[in-house]
């Protein structure tokens, strides 16, 4: 089915379809296919002026999101792997966004703890283990209405199998990405529908200003 959907596809333009067979080519993690068809209708229908992205790597979602929503919106990304920085701003400069692009290096949960500005969209795409991690910062610094467009959380199907069918190596991300999901589902004052474009997708509605993280059933027993 995907291989028909993406055949569909019209492209991102010169600059970005070059930059993800580079990536491609390289073993670089980026968004799939479908993943960014959808995330351009989100940008399309939510038109925010400012989006967080979490996870930059050679900076191909940010282009994408800058390439996808008005002249006046602006895009921090946080990037903690060096091997990656020099690239993303690399790419940056070469497509002529640098200037509607600030990428701030450091891990993810202590720069974010530095910022402040409401942010309409916070795209979520790093390492998964640390999803749990970064969400209440995310929610702090998303406003009432915004979106958290969390990626890859189905892991290619893993997070439905049981605990003892998944490889031993992945069990922790696999318990993290769980916790999780079911706080973006049972927390008061999100809406979240997870939806299985891509590696998985869940979309999350910030619908109070104050949501509070609901514990997760293992928390609520003392775990």
């Amino acid at each position: 089915m995907s291989v028909y959907i993406n055949s569909l596809d019209t492209g991102n333009g010169e600059f970005l379809d070059e930059l993800e067979r580079d990536a491609l080519a390289h073993d670089v993690p980026i968004i799939r296919q479908d993943m960014q068809s959808f995330l351009k209708v989100l940008l399309a229908v939510h038109r925010p002026k400012k989006i967080l992205e979490v996870g930059t790597a050679v900076g191909f979602s940010a282009l994408l999101m800058a390439a996808n929503t008005d002249a006046d919106c602006r895009i921090t990304t946080i990037e903690k792997y060096e091997k990656r920085i020099p690239q993303a701003r690399h790419n940056f400069a070469a497509s002529g966004m640098q200037d509607r692009i600030t990428l701030i290096e450091g891990d993810a949960a202590e720069v974010m703890r530095t910022l402040e500005d409401p942010y309409d969209l916070i795209f979520m795409d790093a390492a998964k283990g640390q999803y749990i991690h970064f969400l209440p910062e995310a929610l702090r610094l998303l406003r009432c209405g915004g979106l958290l467009i969390s990626d890859n959380v189905l892991q290619d199907g893993d997070i439905i199998e049981s605990h003892y069918a998944v490889e031993r190596r992945n069990r922790t991300i696999y318990k993290r990405m769980r916790e999780y999901l079911y706080v973006l589902k049972h927390t008061k004052g999100l809406l979240t529908s997870i939806v299985p474009v891509g590696d998985g997708a869940a979309v999350t509605v910030k619908t109070e200003e104050n949501a509070v993280i609901s514990p997760t059933p293992e928390t609520e027993c003392g775990d």
